[in-house]
């Protein structure tokens, strides 16, 4: 019985995190699909490339949402059916893995870093706190948003390990870590030849 809680829990959190609120909320606002313009890529800074604050923030929401009602449902509910820290650690990483390689998106999705924040929250508001802190610092001063999230994504499992230990919530914050760094694989390359974009900074047009 235990098991197959777990592995419903697991499943459930894996769809949750696979609903792509960038498509959505573009779609439900007539904006273009943000697969098809900019990075390509599902996600909040993308659909702010539509030229719509407010489908960003929508978005922005709807992704840090759907990671902290899987992991605060799983906390809530997932005792009474035998899933401990362990469960619930699991249930952060699938929830974070479905937007990252969305079902409803062909395995396609976005970096996961509004849904990791969610999960985080919901893990530990002190922890989310921490990790806030550390990507408006390096945002401020290196005015990279990328650079600002690989940051917050690696700190965020030694902030776990400092202040709770090595359990499973650390864990699972490394792999997080570990594929946010992957899925910034070309930010990285960008960032190492000087061409990444800085916040606030324009396209140049051409002449």
């Amino acid at each position: 019985m235990q098991m197959v809680a777990l592995l419903v829990a697991a499943v459930a959190g894996y769809l949750a995190g696979s609903i792509p609120f960038a498509v959505i909320v573009s779609r439900t606002m007539g904006l273009a699909d943000p697969r098809t313009y900019g990075s390509g890529n599902p996600g909040a800074t993308n659909v702010l490339r539509s030229g719509s604050k407010l489908a960003a923030v929508l978005t922005l929401l709807g992704d840090g949402f759907k990671g902290w009602l899987a992991v605060w449902l799983a906390m809530r509910f997932g005792p009474r059916y035998g899933i401990g820290d362990a469960g619930v650690a699991l249930v952060a990483l699938t929830v974070f893995l479905g937007h990252v390689w969305s079902i409803f998106l062909r395995f396609r999705g976005g970096k996961g870093i509004a849904t990791a924040a969610g999960v985080i929250i919901a893990l530990n508001p002190w922890l989310a706190l921490a990790t806030a802190v550390t990507w408006l610092i390096v945002a401020v001063f290196f005015r990279y948003s990328s650079l600002a999230s690989i940051a917050a994504s690696v700190f965020a499992p030694f902030y776990s390990a400092f202040g709770w230990g090595f359990d499973a919530r650390f864990v699972v914050l490394v792999l997080i870590a570990a594929v946010s760094v992957y899925r910034h694989r070309v930010n990285i390359k960008n960032l190492q030849a000087g061409t990444e974009r800085r916040i606030g900074e324009k396209r140049a047009m051409a002449n």
